[in-house]
């Protein structure tokens, strides 16, 4: 398969929702043509010498689930996540935008959360307490399905790109799931030592 690639600081993964505003036009060009070549998400790693980030080579294909051109000649698009692929081969169109072949990868598995994995779900809806115009973006969000409550961590997370990216290039979400129980057990004991 192959898709325009869009090289990003952040990420996103199946059923995440992202707002972006577009005014490059190669970026532009990859909207007005994602209906008949497809478009993908990547993370940028951390910046080398020469101020060059390389390209992660996981990332999320998307849909654009709503659009609106501005006053200003910009696009507002919104992104949806819908599976994950990984690079097998790029190539820079004369415009600069990236074209890669793509290979999909399986989706993980939709799951209850068991008992102890409820503080995930818990503290993520904190989050979206706290910031009503992100959690606008998910009208029916899925407590009880550990899979969408792992990948929303992801994406939210202040974490490295490279450590976001061997999360989210793993198999199954298992060893994401682990490194947020983790975080949230050292963050709760933490709290209980001041």
């Amino acid at each position: 398969m192959q898709l325009a690639i869009f090289p990003l600081r952040l990420n996103l993964l199946p059923d995440g929702v992202l707002p972006l505003r577009i005014f490059e036009p190669r970026y532009m060009r990859m909207i007005a043509e994602s209906s008949r070549r497809g478009m993908g998400l990547c993370l940028l790693g951390k910046s080398l010498d020469g101020g060059y980030s390389p390209l992660l080579t996981v990332g999320t294909r998307v849909e654009i689930i709503d659009f609106d051109l501005l006053a200003d000649n910009t696009l507002s698009v919104t992104l949806k996540g819908v599976e994950r692929f990984k690079i097998h081969a790029m190539e820079v169109e004369p415009d600069g935008l990236l074209s890669a072949e793509v290979q999909l990868l399986p989706g993980w598995h939709h799951e209850p959360l068991q008992p102890e994995q409820h503080i995930l779900a818990e503290k993520l809806g904190l989050l979206f307490d706290e910031h009503p115009s992100y959690a606008a973006y998910y009208p029916t969000p899925q407590w009880t399905d550990v899979c969408w409550v792992v990948q929303r961590w992801l994406e939210v997370l202040p974490l490295e790109a490279e450590e976001k990216f061997s999360l989210m290039a793993s198999n199954d979400y298992h060893e994401a799931l682990h490194f947020l129980l983790q975080a949230v057990q050292e963050e709760e004991a933490a709290v209980r030592q001041h």
